[in-house]
């Protein structure tokens, strides 16, 4: 048992260290010296998005980039979704509504949409955008430059979470945790493994006429979670790759309250452990149990040192991604309960294999 505490030890203490290398280098979207040139394909898939999809195409009317195009593809919303765009096509005639034609066998709804959008854009780059992700008006102008100035295949960034309720910060942070305590961020862009790979489907620009040669939504068209198997695919084909982390330049408010977040980050938790559920197991057990393992078999001080380690890494990830530092501390129980209720709930829809999202089944 002193050798798993001594794991344990260790294991927070690189935790310590991937999180103060993405504080350092901290990945964040920023203007480059490269000229933002060239029609801007803007894709937005909706499924019954009317209380969000008006405001992210006021966003995009007031970029300080004007060549854009936006299109929309209303995926069968069962809401007032296409007259809200249609109201907004009236104001602004580069957006553009597709209506579904319906959901052919063998796809996944967001990855049908987001098909169908890219053969239908012009653009030299493709931006694609979740309808409840708030941008603010340059961030057009900064994305392109930044793509422009690495040669990336594609850039994506995880946006700044808005949180309202205490069901949101018991849930929403634990993501964020886990990304930036595993995974050095600068080491998507820099390293060719790919193992190395992180993307978020909230915010992707791909460089077009890379993504036409790859079709990847098409390739992924039954993965409920593309967005990181698109990052994984993209390095093995040797394509530059970035992952960011976004400020008030690019914000979103992901899940509305405790139910809707766990029932949200049940389809996608796994990927952050490439779809092993033995290691998210695992890492819920040494950063949940780790404290207490560390206590009784460790000497006093070394469980001190472990505990200011694990603080530490808390707080690290709470600045990188803009969000409160003391709150998010005070929240560390209810955010370890959480994330094995993600696991868990997981573990549960991969025995039916089936999960249910926006009322629709996936298989």
């Amino acid at each position: 048992m002193i050798g798993i505490a001594w794991f344990i030890f260790i294991f927070a203490v690189l935790q310590l260290l991937v999180a103060f290398i993405n504080l350092i280098r901290r990945p964040k979207l920023s203007a480059m010296s490269e000229s933002c040139e060239g029609l801007v394909s803007i894709l937005i898939p909706v499924r019954n998005e009317e209380h969000t999809i008006g405001i992210i195409l006021d966003d995009l009317i007031h970029q300080e980039f004007k060549n854009i195009e936006i299109l929309v593809f209303d995926d069968e919303s069962e809401d007032n979704s296409a007259d809200v765009i249609a109201k907004f096509r009236k104001i602004d005639p580069r957006i553009r509504l597709i209506p579904s034609s319906g959901l052919p066998d063998g796809w996944l709804g967001k990855m049908h949409a987001c098909h169908i959008l890219s053969q239908h854009a012009k653009g030299e780059y493709f931006l694609f955008l979740d309808a409840d992700v708030r941008i603010h008006c340059d961030a057009v102008v900064k994305a392109v430059s930044y793509a422009r100035h690495y040669r990336l295949g594609l850039l994506s960034v995880f946006p700044q979470q808005t949180m309202k309720t205490t069901g949101e910060w018991f849930t929403v942070p634990v993501m964020n945790y886990i990304l930036l305590s595993l995974l050095p961020l600068i080491l998507v862009r820099t390293s060719g493994f790919p193992s190395f790979s992180a993307a978020n489907g909230q915010f992707m620009l791909f460089n077009a006429s890379v993504y036409r040669d790859l079709n990847p939504h098409e390739k992924m068209k039954m993965n409920p979670v593309e967005d990181i198997a698109i990052s994984r695919m993209y390095k093995k084909n040797t394509i530059p790759v970035a992952c960011l982390v976004g400020d008030n330049t690019i914000q979103c408010r992901m899940y509305e309250g405790y139910k809707t977040a766990v029932h949200g980050f049940s389809k996608n938790v796994t990927a952050f452990f490439g779809r092993s559920f033995l290691l998210a197991i695992l890492f819920w057990i040494i950063t949940t149990a780790g404290p207490l393992i560390i206590f009784f078999w460790l000497p006093q001080p070394i469980f001190f040192v472990y505990c200011a380690v694990y603080i530490a890494t808390r707080l690290m990830v709470s600045i990188i991604s803009h969000q409160r530092i003391l709150l998010n501390i005070l929240c560390i129980v209810p955010q370890q309960l959480a994330l094995g209720l993600f696991i868990y709930r997981a573990l549960i829809n991969a025995g039916l294999k089936r999960y249910q999202w926006k009322g629709r089944y996936i298989q």
